[in-house]
């Protein structure tokens, strides 16, 4: 079962349209499904009976299938497959999926299993790739603010926009969350309930990244005061990070902030179909 993202169709309806020839000219009886929004993705996933799914779109359908089945604890049973389609495509690319429609729908249909392991956090959501903290400042985040854009270049423009903005009070600042941290972070990380650093050594970046067989590498880069610091390295299956309010970047986006965050290895979770497995 072809389950195509909406945004997919519209940025490459090109590639989508090539990706569902070439599966259905190789598999008898594909039915293609075309969801305009993630609750009928969702439902579409739930209805494939014994049908394999393959999820045509980018890296954000490609997570919002494997959070949708993990939650229904059916990724055991299940083999996924995906045709990259889109802007952000880095953690498919990561994961060994080949990029091109007709390359990546030749995978799917000639290719084998492989399972991969997944990090699977305390309020049961899932990494794919790799994780970084503290997260960049929002303006890092963020497109260009009104300095940078307003006027496109038009004096009388800008002239008009700084009238109207002296008329019109401003908007009240949101406060909905706390500011990012924007210089280094003091945190506490424990690998398997080992600290590897804890809140009196400041922290520059920490790092977690997917080895295989159930395990993940865990670096820390303490601020260094004069000569370079050497970073702290550890293997585990369980990372906890804990601390004053923090973002972390996980596959498609930035999360939080929270205060505290554990991360565990679940080896062999996701069964994923790639070319030459």
């Amino acid at each position: 079962m072809v389950v195509v993202d909406p945004v997919a169709r519209r940025t490459d309806g090109e590639s989508v349209r090539i990706a569902k020839d070439v599966l259905s000219a190789g598999a008898a009886g594909t039915k293609v499904c075309l969801p305009e929004s993630p609750e009928e993705f969702a439902r579409a996933l739930a209805r494939r009976g014994s049908r394999r799914p393959v999820v045509v779109g980018d890296d954000r359908a490609l997570l919002r299938a494997v959070s949708l089945l993990h939650r229904r604890r059916e990724l055991a049973g299940c083999v996924l497959s995906v045709v990259p389609v889109g802007g952000a495509l880095t953690v498919a690319r990561s994961l060994g999926v080949p990029l091109g429609a007709v390359a990546a729908a030749r995978a799917v249909l000639d290719g084998a299993e492989r399972r991969l392991d997944l990090l699977v956090d305390d309020s049961d959501g899932v990494v794919l790739g790799a994780l970084r903290l503290p997260s960049p400042a929002a303006r890092e985040e963020e497109p260009a603010g009104q300095e940078g854009q307003e006027g496109g270049g038009r004096p009388w423009l800008r002239t008009c926009q700084s009238l109207v903005r002296t008329l019109v009070p401003p908007r009240p600042l949101r406060t909905a969350h706390p500011a990012p941290v924007t210089g280094p972070a003091r945190l506490r990380v424990e690998v398997d309930g080992e600290i590897l650093v804890d809140l009196d050594q400041p922290v520059e970046a920490v790092s977690v990244t997917p080895r295989g067989a159930g395990t993940v590498a865990v670096e820390v880069r303490p601020l260094s005061v004069g000569a370079e610091a050497s970073p702290l390295l550890a293997l585990g299956r369980r990372v906890t990070v804990s601390g004053a309010d923090f973002r972390y970047r996980a596959d498609t986006g930035v999360w939080g902030p929270v205060r505290r965050r554990t991360w565990t290895v679940w080896e062999g979770a996701l069964g994923l179909t790639l070319p030459g497995a």
